[in-house]
Formats: C-alpha cells, structure tokens, sequence
C-alpha cells in the first residue's frame, strides 16, 4: 500500500472541505501516475487512521471521487482506480529541468520573444514615467456615482445584456459633439466605434488594411507598439525621417514613386516619442498624397487635449474630404490609463468592418462604464476635468523643464514641449540608460531604461519624462533621486 499518510495532507484551517481536500488528492495521485487504473483504494476505516479524520469524511470523498468518475465501487472488494481510465506515465517528482531543457508539450509559433512588456505602474511609489495623467485629479467619484446610480436604475439592468459592439450609442453621441467643438470633427454616431483604448484602433486598423509584404510608413522614431502591430499583420515598415515640423512628407513623395504603400501611420499631436507636432503644412500635403496615391492615413491623436502654449492645430481628419483617414483618440489616456476607453472612426464601411473583427476578440465594452462616461460629457464634468488638468499640467511642465534646465544642464538636452505630458530627453552618451534605470530603481525611483523607444534605424540614447503625474514635491524628490542615480 501507498504511503497515503505522507501523500494527503489534511489543512483543517482551510476554507475546502475536509472530504474535497482527501478527493483533490487522489485525483492528484491518480492524474500524476502514482495511482493507476484498476489499484484498489485502502478502506475506509484504514484510511480514516492513517491521515486522522473521521470514517465517514473518507466515504464522502469516496463517493464524491465515484461521481466525478475517477473511481468505481466493487461490490465486497472495495473501492477502485476506474478501469478504463488511460494509463498515465508517473512523474518524476526529483526530476529537475534546466529552462533550456524544458520543450513545450505542443507546437506553436511565438512571434514575441523579443517584445518588451509595459511597465506595472500599479507597484510603483515614485515614477517618471512615460507621460500620463495624475489620476489623482480624475473625477473618479464622480464617474463612480453615475456607475452605481445608472446600475441601479431599472434601465441600468438592461446595460448587464449584450448590446451594440460599437458601444454605448449615449458616449458615441456625447464624443460626437465633443469632437465637434474641440476639434471641428463632424461625424456619425453610427461612424464611430468605442474601443479598449486607442492601441485597440490601431490593431483593429492594421488588420483590416494590411497584408503580407504591404508597406506602412512610420516615423524613423515611432511609438513601438504600433510598430510591433504592423509587424504582426506580416506588412514592412517602410521608416521616414522625422524633423521639428514631424514626419518629411517630400521623403515620402519621393518614395511613392517607386513604391506602392497601403498606408502612413501618423501621430500628428505631441508625437511618441519625440513630441514634436506636425505641421499644417505637411498635414495638407499628406491627405494630398493619400488622395492621389490611394493609401489609407491612420491618425493616432491620442494626445490632443493638453496644449498649453497655443491652440491644437486641427487633426487630419477634420479636413479630409476625400475618406481617407482613420481617426483614433483616447478619453482614459487623458484621464486614467486602466479606465480602458478609446474611439476611431473613418468611412462607414470600414467602421462596420472593424466592429465586426472587434466582437471576434471581444464581445463588446463595459456598457455601464460608458454610459457613465457619456453622462460626465453630457453634465460638462469632463470639459471642466480638462480645463482643470490643462493648468496643473502647465504648472507641472514648467517646474519640471526648470529643474532639468538648473539641475541636468550638463546631462540632458531637451526642448520644453508644447503640449502633451511627457518631455523628450536626450541624456550625454556617456550616461548608460539601464544603468541609470537599475541605479534609480535601487533608489526608490522608477525611470525607464530607453530600450522601449530604440529601433533598427533610431538608438538615441533617449526617453520620455513624463510630468504630469508627479506634483512640485514629488517632481523634487524624483529629480534629486536621478541626480544621485547619475553620479
């Protein structure tokens, strides 16, 4: 007989019953190859004896392990393995493998060795991180009272059901208008389609345009999970050199003589990483482009909101008369990163097509969650939300730009940018970026390391600092941190 008093191990203080617990693990012993089929189980009452409970727990299992189908009952034999169960091999348990011995028990292809995974901002105490928003300031109790005052209603009730894969048609309504007055977009409720964020548009986009071996142009500097996207779909990245005015459209003009591209991938506000804005100018020429040589614009413009110096110029999709672009744009980016909510539009047939590959991964949003987003749009509380971030996070840059010009002169080179929440930093070469990171991190400071926003054509040794999560104290502290980190 098997050792069964060192094998089950019985934990009174658990929360499982008694009876599962002594089934669990012979389910185990069976499942591992300890216990094969046809073994006989011990009695009931030998059983009781060796692991300490009571007889009548062991028949509860027992008769728990018979209806799940992993034993049978034999009338005046006892208790058995089910016969027809398949011999399972017994496990080695000192078997110890090595990360390379270890093979995956089936065939698959993993396209992902390489890609970096974010950041978790939820453990870190102090961070310069990439350029969000405090959520601090966010009117989370306000968004709270509307969640529990629509889930109560009898209405609300209906919001638990499946409904439309565009989402809720009330934030579809409350961003049409809100687009319409900040940005002079004019389109549809039925155009628009409420996404898990603006990362979510833009796979979406890139499944829909492109193809194995098609062309997207992006910026030599590029934000790198849209690369990555495009690079999933099979498509080439065609890199365009970036400048003060953004992406050099006439680089493009020249190519597209030679080469047929699909589309151009465009973060005309505040551009990841560099923040540098486009200009009209080059706006103008693009949808010129993009009318003549039929390829698609995808407008990433998930940084419009925050301006400080000047007004926003208006996005390529407010002027486009031709259908050629993809507009995607980000409520939480501006207001909580995890409240996953974001929004495209375009033509209406390709926003059709792109809410049915959305319910192919995932069904629909939070319909609550969207409902009450659409009533803090309706009730003004997101324009004043704005208004009020828009200057603190003027305070915040201009304090954070003065402590890198008084205290980095030497180490870092920068331009105080004119929107966004982030500064584009440019450290001394001399100055080893993941060393800093590692040094910072020791120091009770998150900061980046830079390898995030390096490609095959771009390696300046650079990253974003965002501002705008951080208030003066703590901008302070950061900032002593990374002196230290540096030295």
């Amino acid at each position: 007989m098997l050792p069964y008093k060192s094998l089950i191990h019985i934990d009174r203080s658990s929360s499982v019953s008694l009876y599962i617990q002594v089934c669990n693990h012979f389910i185990a012993l069976i499942t591992d190859g300890t216990l094969q089929p046809a073994d006989r189980l011990p009695s009931t009452r030998n059983l009781a004896l060796l692991i300490g409970i009571d007889r009548n727990t062991v028949k509860l299992a027992y008769e728990e392990l018979i209806s799940q189908g992993w034993t049978e009952s034999v009338e005046r034999k006892g208790v058995y393995v089910l016969s027809s169960l398949p011999i399972l091999t017994k496990k080695d348990r000192h078997e110890v493998k090595t990360q390379t011995e270890k093979q995956d028990a089936f065939v698959w292809t993993n396209k992902f060795t390489h890609t970096i995974l974010s950041k978790n901002y939820q453990k870190t105490q102090l961070a310069i991180d990439d350029g969000f928003p405090d959520v601090r300031l966010a009117p989370i109790d306000e968004l709270m009272r509307e969640y529990r005052s629509i889930s109560r209603k009898f209405y609300g009730r209906n919001f638990l059901k499946y409904g439309n894969a565009k989402g809720s048609e009330n934030l579809r309504e409350s961003l049409c208008d809100y687009l319409s007055t900040t940005r002079g977009l004019n389109v549809n409720a039925d155009d628009m389609l409420i996404t898990k964020g603006s990362q979510m548009g833009i796979y979406l986009s890139a499944q829909l345009l492109l193809e194995q071996g098609d062309l997207i142009a992006v910026g030599v500097s590029n934000y790198a999970t849209a690369d990555e996207i495009f690079k999933q779909t099979g498509a080439q990245l065609l890199r365009v050199p970036m400048d003060e005015y953004g992406m050099d459209v006439d680089y493009l003009e020249k190519i597209l003589k030679k080469k047929k591209i699909k589309a151009v991938y465009l973060i005309p506000h505040h551009h990841c990483p560099t923040t540098v804005t486009l200009s009209m100018e080059r706006r103008l020429k693009f949808l010129m482009l993009a009318k003549a040589h039929k390829f698609a614009i995808i407008e990433d413009d998930y940084d419009f909101d925050f301006h400080y110096a000047n007004k926003p110029f208006l996005p390529l999709a407010s002027i486009d008369h031709n259908e050629n672009v993809i507009y995607i744009g980000s409520v939480t980016k501006t207001f909580a990163p995890a409240l996953r909510i974001g929004f495209m539009t375009g033509p209406s047939s390709f926003i059709r097509a792109a809410t049915v590959l959305r319910e192919l991964i995932d069904r629909q949003g939070d319909t609550i969650l969207e409902e009450a987003f659409a009533s803090l749009f309706k009730e003004g509380e997101m324009n004043r939300f704005y208004r009020k971030a828009l200057k603190i996070y003027k305070a915040r840059r201009d304090m954070f730009c003065e402590l890198l010009k008084v205290h980095f002169a030497n180490e870092i080179e920068f331009k105080i940018p004119e929107g966004g929440l982030a500064v584009w930093s440019v450290f001394d070469k001399a100055i080893d970026l993941v060393k800093l990171s590692d040094n910072a991190s020791k120091n009770g400071l998150f900061i980046d390391n830079g390898l995030f926003y390096k490609n095959e054509l771009f390696a300046t040794n650079g990253l974003r600092m965002g501002f705008a999560s951080l208030d003066e104290k703590e901008q302070m502290e950061a900032c002593a941190i990374l002196k230290k980190s540096i030295r």
